[in-house]
This record gives C-alpha cells, sequence and structure tokens, in this order.
C-alpha cells in the first residue's frame, strides 16, 4: 500500500457492477412522486411519502425500521407586515419556523435599519451574526438576508422588537431561524427565538429601505406571525445492509423527506437517491464486508435537524463506537449542476471523497470544510464526514447569470420557494451523482482498512493553530499544541507506514481490526475539537462553527487593548482552550501508541 494513497483504495470490479446496477427508472419515480406531495414535517403528506419509500423497500426485501420519535415541530401558516400611517399599505411577508407567533395580534413598532448585507456565499447564509448596535433595541430591525440563525439571535439579544429581512431576490424564500440544532434541552431552550421574524421580496424590501432611510422619524410597522409550534411524531426510516465480515462496521447515509412545498430540488432529489443506493446495495450485498445504514430523516426543515439529532442522541452509544463515516445526500442531481467545485469533505476524507466524484463522473472535484449544517448532526460523536451538497451550477455560470447563494438546489434559486418542482431536478445529473455516492460508499464499506488519512486532519490543525498564533500578534502562546500537533503529524507517518504490512490482509484479521479501531478513535477526537464547542454526545449552535472553535478568538485578543476586560475575558477562554486542544492532541498520540 501507498501509504501517502490510504484513501484511494478501490475495487473496480465491485464498482462497475454497481455503476451498471444504476437505473434512473426507481429514482425518477420517487422525483415525480414527491413532486406531488407537500411535506411538512409531521403531517399527513409527508407520512405518505414515507409509506412510499418504506414499501419499496419491503417490496425488494430490504430490512428496515420506521421510528416515530416525539420532536419539536414548527409550521409556519401565515405572516402580514403592515406600514402604518395615514394610509396603511400591506406588504406580502413569510414567517420561518421557530418565529415568536403573535396569532391573530399585531407587533407594532418605530423600525431602525441595519444593514447586514447579502450572503456572498453558503458559508456565510449558515455563519454567525453580524452584529447589531445598540440604539435599535425596542424596535423593529429591517435588514438584508435570510433569515437565519446567527442574525436572528443578535437581533434577539440586542432587544429588538422584532425583524423583518430583505430577501436577496424576488423570491421569499422560507426557512428558519432558531439556533437550536434538534430539539430544545436545558442547556438550549433559551435560545429558542422570543421575536417574531418575517421575511419580504427584494423589490419590496429596497422601497422600504429607502422609505426608512428618507425619513426624519422612523416610520412605524406592525408584523403578524401565525404558527403551529408542537411537540409531535415524526417518522424516520432507516434500512439496514448487513456486510458480511464486519457487520457490525457500519457507514450511515442519510437525508431528509420533509420539504418546503413540494421540495423537488430539496430534497426529493436527495430521497431518490437514497432510495436506489439502498436497491443496488441491497442487490449487491454479498459483496459487501460492513453494513450500509440508509437514513430517511424528518423534522431538517421544520425543527433544525430534529430527526438526525433524535437518530444521534437515541443511538450515540451505538454510532460512538462502530460508525466508520457519515455520509449526508442533499440537493443531488439537480438542472445546470455540472460541477463539483466546492464538495464538503473533512480533511481526512478528502482523497476518498474527491477521488469517487471524479472516477465516477470524469469531472475534476474541489472540496470545502463541511457547514454546520445540512444533517451534520454526529460532529459532536466525532464521525468523520463527507459530501452534503454534491454537484452545483459552476461558480462562473452562477456569476453570468447574477444568480445569488441558495442553500440547496445545485444552486437554482428555487430553493425554498413555491417553485422549486419537477424542472429543477435533471434525470442524466441525478443517474451521475448516484454513481458517486455509490462508489464512495462501496469504498469506506469494503476497503479492508479505513480509507482516511488523519495526516491531512493533523495538518490542517497545524495551519490553523499557527494562523491564529499569528492573528493573537504574539499574546497567546500556542506552542504546546503546535507541538502536540507536529508530534502527532510524525506519529501519524510512522502509523501508515506500519498499515503497509495489513494492506493485503483480510478485514477479519486481529491487527487490521486494531487499526481500525484506532482510525474510529482518533476521528472521536479530532472531529470534535476541529467542528465543535460542546461536550460529547451534545449539539453545538446551528451557526457555523471555525476550525479549532475553542481557538477561534486568538485573532481578536490581538486587536483589543492590552488590560481591559474585554482583554482578560479573551485571554482566559483561551487558556481552557488551549487546554482543551492540547489534551485532544495528546490523546490523538496516546491512541497511536495503544494506550487509550
Amino acid at each position: 500500500m501507498d501509504t501517502m494513497a490510504i484513501g484511494g483504495w478501490r475495487d473496480p470490479a465491485f464498482e462497475q457492477a454497481l455503476w451498471a446496477s444504476i437505473s434512473g427508472d426507481v429514482p425518477w419515480e420517487v422525483v415525480t412522486r414527491f413532486a406531488t406531495l407537500v411535506r411538512e414535517s409531521g403531517t399527513a403528506e409527508e407520512r405518505e411519502a414515507f409509506t412510499y419509500l418504506a414499501d419499496r423497500l419491503s417490496a425488494w426485501g430490504v430490512p428496515h425500521t420506521l421510528h416515530e420519535p416525539v420532536c419539536l415541530i414548527s409550521l409556519p401558516r401565515g405572516a402580514a407586515l403592515r406600514v402604518l400611517g395615514r394610509k396603511p399599505e400591506d406588504v406580502v411577508a413569510k414567517t420561518p419556523s421557530f418565529s415568536a407567533p403573535t396569532g391573530d395580534g399585531w407587533l407594532e413598532g418605530q423600525v431602525a435599519y441595519v444593514p447586514t448585507g447579502f450572503a456572498a456565499d453558503i458559508t456565510q447564509i449558515f455563519g454567525p451574526g453580524a452584529g447589531v448596535p445598540a440604539q435599535v433595541r425596542g424596535r423593529i430591525a429591517l435588514t438584508e438576508g435570510y433569515p437565519m440563525p446567527g442574525k436572528v439571535l443578535d437581533f434577539m439579544r440586542a432587544g429588538v422588537l422584532g425583524a423583518v429581512f430583505i430577501s436577496p431576490g424576488e423570491r421569499i424564500h422560507e426557512g428558519i431561524c432558531t439556533s437550536i440544532w434538534g430539539s430544545p434541552d436545558l442547556d438550549s431552550v433559551d435560545r429558542k427565538p422570543t421575536i417574531p421574524v418575517v421575511a419580504i421580496s427584494r423589490p419590496d424590501g429596497e422601497r422600504l429601505k429607502a422609505l426608512v432611510l428618507s425619513r426624519r422619524r422612523p416610520p412605524r410597522f406592525a408584523i403578524q406571525t401565525r404558527l403551529e409550534e408542537r411537540w409531535r411524531p415524526i417518522p424516520l426510516l432507516v434500512a439496514e445492509i448487513r456486510g458480511r465480515d464486519a457487520p457490525e462496521e457500519f457507514c450511515l447515509v442519510h437525508g431528509h423527506v420533509d420539504s418546503w412545498h413540494v421540495g423537488v430540488g430539496d430534497n426529493a432529489v436527495g430521497d431518490a437517491t437514497l432510495l436506489e443506493l439502498a436497491r443496488v446495495f441491497w442487490a449487491h450485498r454479498d459483496g459487501l464486508r460492513r453494513t450500509l445504514r440508509v437514513a430517511w430523516w424528518s423534522g431538517h426543515s421544520h425543527g433544525r435537524y430534529a430527526g438526525s439529532t433524535w437518530y444521534a442522541d437515541t443511538f450515540g452509544l451505538d454510532l460512538a463506537a462502530w460508525c466508520v463515516a457519515q455520509v449526508n445526500c442533499d440537493s443531488p442531481g439537480c438542472r445546470d449542476a455540472s460541477a463539483f467545485e466546492k464538495v464538503m469533505w473533512m480533511s481526512e476524507a478528502e482523497e476518498l471523497a474527491r477521488g469517487s466524484v471524479e472516477d465516477a463522473t470524469g469531472l475534476p472535484a474541489s472540496g470545502t470544510r463541511p457547514l454546520r449544517a445540512g444533517d451534520y448532526s454526529f460532529n459532536n460523536i466525532g464521525l468523520t464526514g463527507f459530501y452534503m451538497l454534491l454537484s452545483e451550477i459552476p461558480e462562473a455560470e452562477k456569476t453570468r447569470r447574477g444568480l445569488y447563494a441558495v442553500g440547496g438546489c445545485g444552486g437554482n434559486i428555487e430553493w425554498h420557494a413555491e417553485d422549486d418542482m419537477l424542472p429543477v431536478a435533471d434525470r442524466a445529473n441525478l443517474i451521475r451523482d448516484i454513481k458517486v455516492y455509490a462508489t464512495g460508499l462501496s469504498r469506506a464499506l469494503n476497503a479492508p482498512l479505513h480509507p482516511f488519512d488523519f495526516r491531512k486532519t493533523a495538518n490542517e490543525i497545524l495551519a490553523t493553530l499557527r494562523r491564529y498564533e499569528a492573528g493573537a500578534g504574539g499574546r497567546l502562546d500556542l506552542s504546546a499544541p503546535v507541538r502536540e500537533a507536529a508530534g502527532l503529524r510524525g506519529d501519524l507517518d510512522d502509523f501508515y507506514r506500519a498499515a503497509e504490512l495489513l494492506a493485503a490482509r483480510p478485514l477479519t484479521d486481529p491487527d487490521v481490526r486494531r487499526f481500525n479501531r484506532q482510525q474510529r478513535a482518533l476521528a472521536r477526537v479530532l472531529v470534535r475539537i476541529n467542528y465543535t464547542r460542546e461536550g460529547l454526545f451534545r449539539h453545538d449552535p446551528a451557526v457555523e462553527v471555525p476550525a479549532l472553535p475553542d481557538l477561534a478568538d486568538a485573532p481578536r485578543l490581538g486587536a483589543v487593548p492590552e488590560g481591559s476586560p474585554e482583554y482578560y475575558v479573551l485571554s482566559t477562554h483561551l487558556l481552557r482552550g488551549r487546554n482543551r486542544v492540547t489534551w485532544a492532541l495528546r490523546d490523538a498520540r496516546r491512541i497511536l501508541r495503544g494506550e487509550a
């Protein structure tokens, strides 16, 4: 085995057999059927979609379980915005899930314009808030962008009465504004939105912004929001195809069934992909060494990933012990999505994920760090993850068309809107993307050695530490974690060099099993310090998490006055973060020595 290419393991004959079995018929039937169903979480039409999937699995004989957890779900049921004055004007508006309801009443207040700008890319869509000036307290804020959790949380903390968001285009996109990941617990329930929130179109927003800026005395708005919010049962469907050699080890591939409107591009195409993967791998189950779990979630759109979070909570011990990788499937196979330019993968999975795209499609692929989005509900357990969104409209073509940033549908701006219908899907692109998923999964399932290279993770961590130390301007000593990260990088060279002797052995060989346990243990440590702030089996808020988040505020330390209260708060925070990161890196080195 070339130790620089542990992620390059392939079984060409098996992959060719998988590719030959992929048909466009089954997935396209799913897409066209789901294009007739409004699949709100926990509703009858969503249940119809789950029944359709389960019936197909039953017809093929694929073992599966339908779970029905009770989760907190918020379904928007109407919104209104009124500009008050001698001649009141009504403006078309929508409210996101988990906005505070006004019911039949209205919230009134003076308006303050808060410029936060539109997202330039998907990272900014899910990013933290932009900060809110203190003078908006007690007013209704008018601002740009989607009503996403980071901005809404900022407005709540600033004491605004309510918020009006200006969409980036003529469509008013649906969304969810809570920062609570999954259903709330005692640690997160206080972050539940306490203000009514609405979104309006770009033309209406620009007109109202001009009105606000032209007035010496701020105009008054009135907001009305109606939502159906309660704890309710939602369906979760999980198919399991057992492996022959190490059935307790498994990969989890997953996506959401619930949608905004009929949601073809987000995510009927993903549901179709998952069903075809279940059919094809079931047909080739005799060739699987490990187990494949295929999961369809509810509660993604209306519960902030409530379904996948429930699964992570309920089966957390099993996932921590045996899950090789989690693979997300959202918005594949969409119209004009001909590029793989910003595919999400964790560093250790880069070679596997990139190679699977390029080998299955013949197209180049480049990657980016996975967002805190897309049912990545398993970071706090420490699972290696790859993929989320996959193919997209090429960036140059988006620019040429003047498309703004969206969070799915292959970059098509019908995302989270009424017209995310059948024309958003592309049958040929869907078949191509199913091949990508089948390829990546077959390699993760069948490679004797888990095909992840944590040297790339160590390199990422080392580069991040050096960047943060430089940003702190000499005020933060990160020599201890830098030393441990560099030592880990060297230890990993020895670890993968020794693995050369294992490459030709069967998966059941005790030394191979030991190597794989160590690989999983490395993920449990390194994923958690690189993607989470909260503890094991907890869930970070639904806002973007920077690399090594415990130390991400280091550049702020370099910018504040030395000796100020903020300086001491930051110093205390970063000292604790340095301890956590250093200890985790030492843990990783102990794992490689067989001491943990």
